[in-house]
């Protein structure tokens, strides 16, 4: 194997970490507002100087939920490509640098406005709320950046393909390319109606808009953003994990049928996110809840595809009994046991994720802090865990250094702490959402609620939580920086697994962007013309144009 598919090209390197400190320095600021939020709702603490706790909150959203995890993405992404389709050319890491600089200058302008409350609207930034038109630009120029950056990857996925021409794509950069794809296509809600609805209200060129439109496209967005977060650690999960342990990917083909599934599923469900919203028909959110339950094929493709890959190394390792396995598998590998943790808390999340999307079960537990707690579940514990896991190879392999054994064990710890915080906020987000404490609120605006009473003691363990988030979020912050900066200099492996002998070869219909695409758009055009027509046409009197305001 050439060196460029071994260790990545130092130019690349530089380019990745430049995304990766952005997403390291955004968890520095949104940990320490969480923690916060946290002790705000304990109300044994008010924040000094006036900020707002809606303001706090906004930063936490806005910080980890989109921007941390759109830099850590595409800096993970342009990374697999470059390890397992070769180094980029100098065209497409300008279009990578582009991006990062567009998504930067983004980033900072919403920032700011955050800072100066102008734009406390959270991370959902819904109408009627409205924040600063520069908030809204900086957004903009957020997604912007991210489509130069997914271009590249797509353009150098082109390239890879045409020089090695009836072969499949490296599995990695297939990989990347399918969540780029997937970005492309959901950010389009967005972008929509941030540029044609919520930019030209805030800068006074309209005086209203049309919520439910509003509304409707965010969360066309909104839930394949949650995908968008989930495949990078599904990347890791399928390719990287089975290297770590000493085995082999149990089978190629379905993980590329599990991407491509995620696809096509992923974006015409957005309505499961309204089911208690009027304006819509209540046969097109059942459609869209059907859909949203396939969902869950190829998140259980994945499980069975992961326990399978443990089973057989175990059994190669002389592992006997039903769950002798186990014990052959390398707990002492932060690479493994971080990401491990991960993926056992989806168990708990994806169960959660199926209750939000029942309509019965939803009215249940809908805008309680039960949400907020299902959430600190898969993309605060299940993704972000496994991100770190991936940082804490890939940060050394980028920076020429090695992962210590003292590091190693401090990962270790870290990952054991965070689970061990999450157990306690994301578990008293639940038992309080279900005595129907409300999300998105301040422990002042209903401490005077006969029910408050019975919300405290979830409040404290909440805060308890949250603290050891924090002192968790500090030794990640700790080992990020001694890899960056200060682990000795060496070789750090960037781990690609084999498919097994006995896996059947992928077939060249995944590679097929025509179908799948158009299977897609299909979907969505399904799923969302008609409601669409039907919240123009029955717009709130007075509204002009085409009635999106």
């Amino acid at each position: 194997m050439s060196k460029a598919l071994t260790k990545i090209d130092r130019k690349d390197a530089k380019m990745v970490m430049a995304h990766l400190y952005v997403a390291f320095v955004s968890l520095a600021i949104g940990g320490l507002c969480g923690l916060l939020q946290v002790l705000v709702r304990s109300g044994k603490v008010q924040l000094p100087a006036g900020i707002s706790y809606y303001q706090i909150l906004t930063v936490h959203g806005v910080i980890l939920a989109l921007v941390l995890t759109t830099f850590f993405i595409i800096g993970f992404q342009f990374a697999a490509i470059s390890r397992t389709a070769g180094t980029l050319s100098n065209g497409i890491r300008k279009t990578g640098w582009a991006g990062f600089w567009t998504m930067l200058i983004g980033t900072v302008l919403a920032a700011t406005m955050i800072l100066l409350n102008e734009a406390s609207v959270l991370y959902t930034f819904y109408a009627p709320l409205q924040a600063h038109f520069l908030f809204y630009l900086g957004l903009t120029l957020v997604v912007v950046g991210s489509w130069i950056s997914c271009a590249g990857m797509v353009a150098a996925y082109v390239k890879w393909r045409k020089a090695n021409p009836g072969k499949p794509g490296p599995l990695l950069t297939f990989m990347s390319v399918v969540n780029a794809v997937l970005w492309f296509i959901a950010t389009l809600g967005v972008a929509a109606t941030v540029l044609f609805q919520l930019l030209p209200w805030s800068m006074g060129l309209v005086d209203r808009v049309n919520v439910a439109v509003s509304r409707t496209l965010f969360w066309y967005f909104g839930h394949p953003l949650v995908y968008f977060w989930l495949l990078p650690a599904y990347m890791c999960w399928y390719v990287i994990i089975p290297k770590v342990i000493g085995g082999k990917m149990f089978s190629d083909t379905m993980a590329r049928l599990a991407f491509i599934l995620f696809l096509i599923f992923s974006i015409p469900v957005g309505f499961h996110h309204q089911l208690l919203e009027p304006g819509i028909d209540p046969a097109w959110k059942f459609i869209q809840v059907i859909l949203t339950f396939m969902v869950a094929i190829p998140s259980l493709m994945t499980a069975f595809a992961m326990f399978a890959t443990f089973e057989l190394y175990g059994r190669s390792q002389g592992a006997k009994g039903l769950f002798g396995w186990v014990k052959k598998l390398p707990w002492n590998d932060a690479r493994f046991t971080v990401p491990f943790i991960g993926m056992l808390a989806f168990i708990p999340g994806g169960i959660g994720g199926l209750i939000n999307a029942s309509h019965q079960l939803n009215a249940v537990i809908h805008n309680t802090i039960w949400v907020t707690g299902h959430f600190h579940l898969t993309i605060a514990t299940t993704v972000i865990l496994t991100y770190f896991g991936v940082a804490y190879w890939l940060v050394p392999h980028l920076t020429g250094r090695v992962l210590t054994k003292k590091m190693n064990r401090l990962a270790i710890i870290q990952g054991v702490t965070w689970a061990v915080g999450m157990t306690f906020m994301s578990g008293a987000m639940h038992a309080e959402g279900l005595l129907g404490g409300p999300r998105r609120s301040a422990f002042s605006t209903y401490g005077d609620a006969p029910q408050a009473l019975e919300w405290i003691p979830y409040q404290i363990a909440q805060a308890v939580g949250g603290a050891i988030l924090f002192l968790s979020i500090i030794l990640c912050l700790i080992i990020f920086i001694n890899l960056a900066f200060f682990a000795p200099k060496g070789e750090e492996e960037f781990p690609v697994s084999e498919a097994s002998e006995h896996a059947a070869q992928p077939s060249p219909v995944f590679e097929n962007w025509k179908l799948w695409v158009g299977i897609t758009a299909a979907l969505i055009l399904f799923a969302y013309t008609i409601p669409f027509i039907d919240m123009i046409q029955n717009a709130p009197p007075g509204a002009k144009g085409f009635k999106l305001w």
